[in-house]
């Protein structure tokens, strides 16, 4: 408390309880989740912008008058993000006119997917937002009608929902950002040098990688089975239909985690892809990501402990780096 500068409340009757006997466990964890799922929006529009541009892709998905047709909140922040981040690419004018038609839907359909993840995230702010001023203490008293009625409004099913749908929504964001690796690695798609080695055979390159980015995302699709969909009674069947939404909310937790580092890992094989496009310079948000990477971490000339490099841009998300100096060069980002 007083690190936050907070002055600590001295408690009366009934309030001491009334701090426990609700949903704060689960919405204080929930809220922790959101608040590092909302930046993780962001962070995964700069990492896929980043992919997108080693594997040569185009920006017509992201122009705005498809966007306007179909125009959800979302969907709209992640192609304007997109357009920032890629403008006066020289990697874009030099494939201006190639022959290939349409992308794979994990760069096309961009704006669809991490948009609607966002409009999740939306929706999930506001139950949050209003559980966090609510009294959810069971009975509730209301001295000032003499009240003292018994309810339910410790009931976490609001929240429980709301959890789930983050956890659910955050696990897609992985779940794209690893099939956006497997396009990085695989020459027959990407048009680079496979596994993003330049040194083939004896060198494996970013080859596992993939695998571990594999192994989160499918590690998510069973944390992201909703929680609220269960109850057990306890308490003599007086209490008989639960919530469970503080387990979606640890799930929602660790579902942020995994998508950290999955993210971590598509930026470290996305940053390796541009190191074969050089001298090209890329758009000038995609260019500060890439500059940002690799004050830390080196391009990779054969196989080293790939977990030290994940670490450290894991790090440079967590800590807030990569954004701020992406938003120094393109301006803040939706």
């Amino acid at each position: 408390m007083e690190k936050a500068g907070l002055v600590i409340l001295t408690l009366k009757a009934k309030e001491g309880l009334a701090l426990v006997n609700g949903t704060q466990v689960m919405t204080a964890v929930g809220l922790l989740a959101l608040l590092r799922a909302e930046r993780l929006c962001r962070i995964a529009d700069i990492v896929g912008a980043c992919t997108l541009e080693a594997l040569k892709g185009t920006l017509s998905a992201f122009d705005p008058d498809i966007q306007r047709v179909r125009p959800f909140p979302g969907q709209i922040a992640v192609a304007d993000n997109f357009k920032k981040l890629g403008r006066r690419s020289e990697i874009a004018e030099s494939h201006k006119f190639c022959p290939r038609i349409q992308d794979p839907y994990s760069l096309r359909c961009i704006p669809q997917v991490h948009g609607a993840v966002r409009d999740a995230l939306v929706y999930v702010r506001r139950i949050l937002e209003v559980e966090v001023n609510s009294a959810t203490d069971n009975p509730l008293i209301f001295a000032e009608k003499g009240k003292i009625l018994n309810g339910g409004n410790f009931h976490g099913e609001p929240v429980a929902f709301a959890l789930d749908l983050l956890g659910i929504a955050i696990a897609e964001l992985g779940g794209i950002s690893e099939r956006r690796i497997e396009k990085l690695i695989n020459p027959a798609l990407s048009g680079l040098p496979a596994f993003l080695t330049s040194e083939g055979g004896l060198h494996s390159g970013l080859m596992m990688v993939q695998v571990s980015a594999a192994a989160l995302a499918s590690e998510n699709k069973v944390l992201a089975h909703p929680a609220s969909v269960d109850s057990i009674p306890t308490s003599a069947d007086k209490e008989d239909h639960v919530s469970m939404g503080t387990i979606a909310a640890r799930k929602a937790r660790d579902i942020v985690n995994n998508v950290e580092q999955v993210l971590a890992m598509e930026l470290l094989c996305a940053t390796q892809g541009l190191e074969f496009l050089l001298p090209l310079k890329p758009g000038i948000g995609i260019k500060e990501a890439y500059d940002v990477v690799r004050r830390k971490v080196a391009p990779i000339k054969g196989d080293r402990r790939y977990s030290e490099d994940i670490r450290e841009i894991d790090l440079l998300i967590k800590s807030g780096e990569l954004l701020k100096g992406v938003e120094s060069a393109v301006g803040s980002l939706k």
